[in-house]
């Protein structure tokens, strides 16, 4: 299962990113091979439409679980149609929320926010 995490840089000490559509780094963890690689969020520029973009840039990438501190409405419904869970962050330590997930410790997010429109501008 390939799961993603907004995150602050591209490594694993950098810790989660509090925005999902901003981030600059999605970090894709492999559950099944216990290996992450990281993804250029193109959508942490856009003028608006980040968390949408952001959505559809995971969905193009067959992740099944977000890992994050909050959601915008518009992002949430783009993710959840393409029945990928979404699960609220501990923290910042992204290692941390790796192992928690894997013991099944995460809970789903459940707080979507109406977003922060034109944030970009």
């Amino acid at each position: 299962m390939k799961i993603a995490i907004p995150v602050n840089e591209k490594n694993t000490k950098s810790g989660i990113c509090p925005s999902f559509g901003r981030a600059p780094w999605f970090m894709i963890y492999d559950t099944e091979i216990k290996k992450e690689s990281f993804l250029d969020n193109s959508a942490a520029s856009s003028a608006g439409g980040a968390g949408i973009k952001a959505a559809q840039l995971l969905v193009d990438q067959d992740i099944k679980g977000v890992i994050t501190p909050r959601c915008g409405q518009n992002a949430a419904e783009v993710i959840q149609g393409a029945d990928i869970q979404i699960i609220k962050s501990q923290g910042e330590d992204i290692e941390e929320n790796i192992r928690l997930f894997e013991n099944g410790k995460l809970t789903p997010l459940d707080e979507i926010h109406a977003g922060y429109h034109n944030h970009g501008k």
